[in-house]
């Protein structure tokens, strides 16, 4: 249902409450904790995919010019709604898009994903570019954004439709999000489109019109600007996007767009996100409620330690979820949630701390992903949007949230406090009415919820976190490890010494380089002291005693795994080891070579925009770099990996670069990387000499 309750008289506070809010400082204020201010002329919330992803498909299909999409994750198969598409409409997400750009001649259709790390491969769609990129109508344009940090990711998930409505929240448009607020642990509609189950999820998103949903488009040009290094226009007319039966829960508000953005690329770096949160839990009078998938910001618990610590401040309400999904997050944010929350228990000299997990069925076999990133301080302030209170969050990660400020209004209070309600009576299987009847007689958050705590089946349960591990510091090195707060690349050192136009690519090439020669020096080691005797496949092989022909043989090798981008590192220690320390790496350097020039060639007769579909991300960074044709740009950019071999060399042609440049600064570039994989292939022919 689009429909949402309307309940804006739930909650009734005394006039001396409305004054005393009224009479505290603003919490949110432009230029320190979110970008701007922007007039709503209606805001919706919507919890859980099943009201987001109906409002989405409603929104889309009245588009008319331009529809951006912005995600940590989109996949094409997303069903956006299992019950029923309306008209019959495709349900995943490509057919979805399809079939609307094409009854539409005057709409396109913007998907920008974030360029994944390898860490997530297993979980993401194979080959998205091939399936959002060239299995979509001409007019639904996908591009992957690698414009961040090293071990960044892009974290927003933003959807402007024609500048005049936007989404803002939680839930990425890809597999595994849709669910309704009951949360079935037996809901037939819960499954891929394959026929695959999955867990129960909880999220929260935010829908809002007018001027604040154009400030939202502009933000997502931006970063299509950023990561393909050409402008979109915005829409030249706006016109009512807002979906047939969705009920507006605020009128003529103003929202805050808070952001998260980490320096780079000679952008100065943006923490809007984390002065938000700081400044609402230095704010708060009575109440903090909390529902997020993560807990290890330092920061935030800092904040909030301090504020248990006083004699009377606020309550805190935490709604976590029970476990963190799978053993990796389990071992490395979980540790550090565990922590987190050692630290506030701690503080929490007055009881005002309490720290749930949903709970929906009785032998808790079924757990509750909760995915949202809601704060509610008092009745004063409410933001939905992507950030964990984690320090990637607070520094590395891209983020976008939204905030509505009271700011004196009754009826937003009304609304805020309604809208907690409404997240509560979801967990504790009761009615938003009771909720903040329970608040009014008790006057307090806590009391409340035990009041409401059933014996039923789905509750809310406290969380009961395993110790922390005895090696881990918070705030020392495993944390950093685990959860950084800023880029690597800012650390004191390289700031100092290092020139800020080859800080980030050096670092990147540095750990590339140590990570790739660890693995290839332990397997080497490992290989040589546990396997057989080599097959001695030159010997066996008899063209490859001509010299010559093995150089051939090589060369082909190199062009084929060139063709498939196969890291060229690799294909330097299979040379070395298949043919010696010398004469591999001789016969690697030739065909390094040889590729690079098949490549460059082959650029060099490519059409420009054929190019830059194919290696949009990288055309423009490696251009630059590039640029000049000098022979130590192009030993720099080769040298540090700045992008895929085979791209780089595509790249300088189509530069147009001079050939014996080029082959030159190849040459110099690739040297050290085929004398380092010669020393590491000595090492097991040692063995054998």
């Amino acid at each position: 249902m689009l429909g949402t309750i309307r309940s804006h008289e739930m909650i009734q506070d005394s006039s001396a409450e409305s004054a005393e809010r009224s009479a505290a400082p603003a919490i949110v204020t432009a230029g320190r904790n979110c970008r701007e201010r922007v007039h709503a002329t209606r805001v919706a919330f919507l919890i859980d995919a099943d009201a987001y992803f109906a409002a989405l498909v409603a929104a889309v299909r009245r588009a008319r010019e331009q529809v951006l999409v912005i995600g940590w994750d989109i996949q094409a198969t997303t069903r956006l709604c299992p019950g029923g598409m309306p008209d019959g409409v495709p349900e995943d997400l490509r057919s979805f898009l399809n079939a609307v750009v094409a009854r539409r001649h005057s709409l396109r259709v913007h998907l920008l994903e974030w360029d994944f790390s390898l860490l997530f491969s297993l979980e993401r769609e194979l080959l998205p570019f091939v399936q959002l990129g060239w299995r979509t109508h001409r007019r639904v344009r996908f591009r992957l954004d690698a414009n961040h940090p090293l071990s960044a990711c892009h974290h927003q998930k933003i959807v402007v439709v024609d500048d005049s409505l936007a989404f803002v929240g939680g839930v990425d448009l890809t597999t595994g999000r849709w669910d309704t607020p009951a949360h079935a642990p037996d809901e037939p509609r819960r499954v891929e489109l394959d026929g695959r189950p999955y867990a129960p999820f909880h999220d929260v998103e935010m829908a809002v019109e007018g001027p604040a949903a154009a400030a939202l488009g502009r933000l997502a040009r931006e970063r299509w600007r950023r990561a393909t290094g050409r402008w979109l226009r915005g829409p030249r007319q706006r016109h009512d996007a807002w979906p047939d039966g969705l009920h507006a829960d605020m009128e003529h508000v103003d929202v805050a767009i808070a952001r998260t953005d980490p320096a780079f690329d000679g952008r100065p770096a943006v923490h809007e996100v984390e002065a938000l949160y700081l400044d609402s839990i230095a704010a708060a009078r009575r109440w903090i409620y909390i529902e997020n998938q993560y807990l290890t910001s330092n920061a935030v618990r800092d904040a909030l330690a301090e504020r248990l610590r006083e004699p009377a401040g606020p309550e805190v309400v935490m709604v976590l979820p029970r476990a963190c999904a799978g053993w990796l997050e389990e071992s490395t944010m979980g540790t550090l949630r565990g922590a987190f929350l050692a630290t506030l228990r701690e503080a929490d000299r007055h009881d005002r701390l309490r720290v749930f997990y949903p709970r929906l069925t009785a032998d808790d076999e079924v757990c509750l992903t909760v995915h949202a990133k809601v704060m509610v301080v008092d009745d004063v302030l409410i933001r939905v949007g992507s950030s964990n209170l984690s320090n990637r969050s607070m520094g590395l990660d891209t983020e976008c949230d939204l905030a509505v400020e009271a700011c004196g209004r009754p009826d937003v209070a009304r609304t805020i406090a309604a809208q907690r309600a409404r997240l509560l009576s979801e967990h504790l299987a009761t009615s938003p009415e009771e909720v903040a009847q329970a608040i009014r007689e008790t006057g307090s958050l806590i009391a409340a919820i035990e009041r409401l705590r059933r014996g039923g089946p789905r509750t809310l349960e406290p969380l009961q976190e395993a110790p922390a591990a005895t090696w881990l510091d918070p705030d020392g090195l495993a944390s950093a490890a685990i959860d950084l707060e800023r880029p690597i690349e800012q650390a004191r050192f390289l700031t100092t010494v290092v020139a800020p136009e080859v800080r980030e690519p050096l670092v990147r090439s540095a750990l590339r380089t140590a990570v790739v020669g660890a693995c290839l020096l332990g397997a080497s080691l490992l290989w040589a002291q546990t396997a057989p005797p080599p097959f001695d496949m030159v010997s066996t092989i008899v063209p490859l005693h001509d010299p010559a022909a093995a150089a051939l043989v090589v060369a082909v090798a190199f062009l084929l795994g060139g063709a498939f981008l196969v890291p060229v590192s690799g294909l330097l220690l299979a040379s070395a080891l298949v043919f010696g320390p010398i004469r591999g790496g001789l016969y690697a350097l030739a065909g390094t070579v040889t590729a690079a020039g098949a490549f460059y060639a082959i650029g060099r007769a490519m059409w420009g925009r054929l190019l830059r579909r194919l290696t949009g991300r990288y055309v423009d960074r490696v251009g630059r770099r590039l640029a000049g044709g000098r022979v130590r740009s192009i030993a720099l950019v080769q040298l540090l990996s700045l992008a895929p071999f085979t791209i780089v060399n595509v790249v300088a042609g189509a530069l147009r670069i001079g050939v014996a440049r080029f082959l030159a600064g190849t040459l110099l570039g690739i040297a050290p990387a085929t004398i380092a994989v010669a020393l590491i292939a000595r090492v097991v022919w040692t063995r054998w000499w």
